[in-house]
């Protein structure tokens, strides 16, 4: 059976952020997986309620708590760096 990839970047965030399924979306065998560097430890004191809050959405997208705070680290951060670059 051959896939239906999604037409655009913006349908496929559309449909993840709705929650459906996207796998039919992934042509994994063009997957990269893209080290960044060294990685290093960090422990955070959060609310139970916050964390409850982000068990939640990651339970119902079906990834661990910590890969989806690292993928939201990680859009902050390129967020902050495109409003950073915006004021120079």
């Amino acid at each position: 059976m051959k896939k239906k990839l999604a037409k655009s970047s913006k349908e496929f965030d559309r449909r993840f952020d709705a929650g459906e399924d996207i796998h039919d979306l992934i042509e994994m065998s063009e997957a990269k997986v893209v080290h960044h560097g060294k990685k290093v430890r960090i422990t955070l004191d959060v609310a139970e309620s916050l964390v409850e809050e982000i068990d939640e959405i990651r339970k119902a997208i079906g990834v661990e708590r910590g890969a989806l705070i690292k993928v939201w680290l990680h859009e902050r951060l390129k967020q902050e760096k495109a409003i950073q670059g915006n004021r120079r």
